[in-house]
Parts: C-alpha cells; structure tokens; sequence
C-alpha cells in the first residue's frame, strides 16, 4: 500500500495518514495481521515529524483498527465495528456534506448512486 502526502492540502497530515490506512483496509489492501511501517521509518520516508505519524497511529489504534505487536509494532487488526457513538458520528459527518449537495441541485439518485460507487470499489477492492 502507498500512501501519498498532499502537503499543500488543509487536511493535517494525521488526518491523511489515518484517513489512507482505513481506506486500504476497507479495499482489503491492509489485511489483519499485516505489519506497518515503523513510526521512525514513515515519518522518514516522506520527512515529517515523529510525533505526526505516532498520532496517526494512536488515533487509529484508539478507534480499532490497529494494535500494537510488542515485536512486530503497530499491526493491522478488525476490532473496530459501527457501534451507536460511530453511526451518530456518521449522521452528522454526513448532513453537512448532503446539505451541500442537495443545495447545488443533486437529486437523491445521483448522491446514492456516488455512494454506492464508493462501497462498490470497496467491495470489490478497485
């Protein structure tokens, strides 16, 4: 799996780190049991800070989907599951991005049918 830093971007890059690696598990890119990199080597792969990687992973082994190994490091795992607090999440990351949608003229068929697009390619691992 590659992940690929936009550094212009106004998504910290935790956010990019995390938001990447939950998408490779979903494409079943990451499988459990897979080892990441070490925290030292990403952060010196792409030359950001320590502490930017380890909050990535902190935040990813907090919701689940990684552990950590005491000799292999952080580790892919499937413990993160839709409990009420994560859909009530989801409710409300959703609203503003379909209000956004909705006011530009979408109709209900076009945005189901980008999210079924979306969970397709995840399904299918595209």
């Amino acid at each position: 799996m590659l992940l690929k830093i936009e550094f212009e971007s106004d998504v910290p890059i935790y956010t990019q780190i995390k938001n990447q690696i939950i998408e490779g598990i979903a494409l079943g890119l990451l499988k459990e049991g897979d080892e990441m990199p070490s925290i030292r080597q990403l952060a010196s792969d792409f030359g950001i800070n320590l502490h930017t990687v380890k909050k990535a992973y902190d935040l990813l082994k907090d919701e689940g989907f990684l552990s950590v190994h005491r000799r292999k490091g952080y580790v892919v795992t499937k413990n993160a599951f839709a409990d009420d607090n994560f859909i009530e999440k989801l409710e409300k990351d959703l609203q503003p991005i379909l209000a956004n949608a909705y006011s530009r003229g979408m109709m209900q068929d076009e945005i189901l049918k980008i999210c079924e697009d979306i969970l397709h390619k995840f399904k299918n691992g595209e």
